[in-house]
């Protein structure tokens, strides 16, 4: 359980302690998620090598693919029309972009270099 609470929290895969994320960004004033090089509290660092997170694009489209889905299944009740449900959709995936990055990189980080991974 404290994986995921270390994973929604954005916090260091090796301690829990330290921050992720420097900043979380905002889609709407077009910022990007900032992460730190290395965790505050055991000095970890974030990004092993050049393209260390390439595989958390597919995280990431994972995410977001569920996120539409959900979301379509649920929408598909209020409003009938494909067009506005496609619309919509588009919208929420572009609000959602951010938090699915950093969630994506977080999983990511979790999946190869957690306390609990194990060689």
């Amino acid at each position: 359980m404290s994986v995921l609470k270390n994973i929604i929290t954005e916090k260091c895969p090796k301690c829990g302690e330290g921050k992720v994320f420097e900043k979380k960004g905002n889609i709407l004033l077009f910022q990007m998620p900032k992460m730190n090089k290395r965790c505050s509290h055991c000095d970890h660092q974030f990004e092993k090598e050049p393209g260390y997170f390439f595989g958390s694009m597919f995280v990431s489209y994972a995410v977001a693919v569920a996120e539409m889905v959900i979301f379509f299944l649920i929408i598909q009740f209020f409003v009938h029309s494909f067009v506005t449900i496609v619309v919509l959709i588009a919208i929420t995936s572009v609000l959602l972009s951010t938090f699915n990055f950093r969630l994506s990189r977080m999983l990511w980080m979790h999946l190869l270099d957690g306390k609990n991974k194990r060689l």
